[in-house]
């Protein structure tokens, strides 16, 4: 018996949606195949194999001043399910109420996405043995352990394989798919002095299994950014620069893309929502989301709706240049799309960035600290304290402490606060150490300005 493409099955869920009564459908396969381990010591915690396909259906009504919609979704791919599963899209949309920004893209759908090569696929790597992820796991831990007798424990260190298919169409005649592979490695382990335990981690990721940090190095990597924190310590509270890492920068770029959206904007819930066009942060930030940087984490031919995916500025030199849209925000503020919709089987069409990160500048993260007089290093963020109403920002965080442009000591138990738009234009000194470890990344950053609440 000859296997269904994905194609195929998207293809037929959309006849199946437009036979029960819909005027107009999109639909959505997830294919995906991950392998997960994690050992600690020279112990194997678990195994993990999955393989998975989900369909999502999405079914448009036309009707009174707007379009009825519903989404239903099945991990069974026989035609009897899929057409089940269509109707009943159908009929959970007769049953919802008109909304006048609802339905498919207008146009602008994607082209050249065959075409395109952005280096997320490498099939040389699939055929790789569970024993292999579980040796570059072990070799992590024993290089962390290694380094160090006061390192005598971890959490654990997690290797991870994965490869997935999108598939997607609309009744608007776009059928398209790509592939994607990850893989990654992570180690976080536990060193202990007279004064107590700590912890910390470090982690590589990419496409392809050579784009990754050899196991060794992230083991001592890990280990290194462990033990800098023993003997941690609170501070009085003050007010003093603060430097954000290449690991906790990016935090403040997912804020700001939450800000951008074009839902809060729409619904007026960002401090942002009346500022296009303003002045919002520090000349020194530009921020871009690049949905087709090769061999991005983020990176796809086409977005969540068929859009053309592309490259958005978000900031230029601290002006706020563009929101991020799906169709239905970009119609609720008679825009057009920028190509941002994300995307789940079960769930509609909403808005995330894809490669997103402030450029780099031209200072080193050292020359930073030697430029600062007294303040804090950011190593680790605590929690969610940001209002994106007000701007309101406030979270526990761990760190090292500067006196005199170098590192003193390991600091913890303190919070930073300030007001976000504050934070964006007091922004004095951008890094050129741009990491990525996932979709959105960030050099380190210096805020001029924030308040440390610590012993008192």
């Amino acid at each position: 018996m000859t296997a269904v493409s994905g194609r195929e099955v998207v293809a037929h869920a959309l006849d199946a949606a437009r036979l029960a009564g819909a005027d107009a459908a999109d639909a959505v396969l997830i294919e995906g195949d991950s392998m997960e381990v994690r050992v600690r010591g020279d112990a194997v915690d678990f195994v993990k194999q999955a393989r998975g396909r989900t369909l999502g259906i999405r079914s448009l009504l036309a009707g009174g001043e707007g379009r009825r919609s519903a989404i239903a979704s099945t991990s069974d791919l026989a035609t009897e399910a899929v057409e089940r599963m269509a109707g009943e899209s159908v009929a959970v949309a007769r049953a919802t109420a008109p909304d006048p920004a609802a339905g498919l893209p207008e146009g602008g759908f994607a082209k050249d996405w065959e075409k395109l090569d952005l280096g997320l696929a490498h099939p040389e790597d699939r055929g790789v043995h569970v024993e292999s992820r579980i040796q570059d796991a072990m070799d992590a831990e024993a290089a962390a352990r290694n380094m160090d007798e006061r390192i005598d424990n971890s959490e654990g260190s997690q290797a991870s394989s994965g490869h997935s298919r999108i598939t997607y169409g609309n009744s608007l005649g776009f059928l398209g798919d790509y592939e994607s592979d990850s893989h990654s490695l992570f180690s976080e382990p536990v060193a202990h002095d007279a004064a107590g335990m700590q912890r910390d981690y470090w982690m590589t990721l990419g496409h392809c299994l050579a784009e990754l940090e050899s196991p060794a190095a992230v083991g001592r990597r890990a280990a290194e950014r462990c033990l800098r924190r023993l003997g941690a310590r609170p501070v009085p509270t003050c007010e003093v620069p603060v430097i954000f890492d290449p690991v906790t920068a990016p935090s403040l770029l997912r804020q700001l893309a939450g800000c951008v959206s074009g839902y809060a904007v729409y619904r007026k819930s960002s401090f942002l929502s009346e500022s296009l066009g303003e002045q919002v942060a520090s000349p020194l930030l530009t921020a871009v989301d690049d949905a087709r940087r090769p061999g991005g984490l983020g990176s796809r031919p086409f977005d969540g709706e068929g859009q053309t995916t592309r490259r958005n500025v978000i900031l230029e030199q601290g002006l706020l240049r563009s929101w991020l849209l799906d169709s239905y925000s970009a119609r609720k503020l008679g825009l057009e799309s920028t190509g941002s919709a994300i995307r789940s089987a079960g769930s509609p069409p909403s808005v995330g960035p894809s490669n997103l990160c402030f450029e780099p500048g031209k200072a080193s993260l050292e020359e930073i600290i030697a430029d600062t007089p007294r303040g804090l290093l950011v190593t680790e963020l605590i929690g969610m304290g940001f209002n994106p109403v007000t701007g309101d920002y406030s979270r526990g965080a761990v760190g090292l402490w500067i006196e005199g442009g170098e590192i003193r000591y390991p600091v913890e138990e303190i919070t930073i606060a300030a007001n976000f738009g504050d934070m964006l234009r007091d922004v004095d000194v951008v890094g050129c150490d741009l990491l990525w470890l996932g979709r959105v990344a960030s050099p380190s950053l210096r805020v001029s300005r924030m308040t440390v609440a610590g012993s008192g």
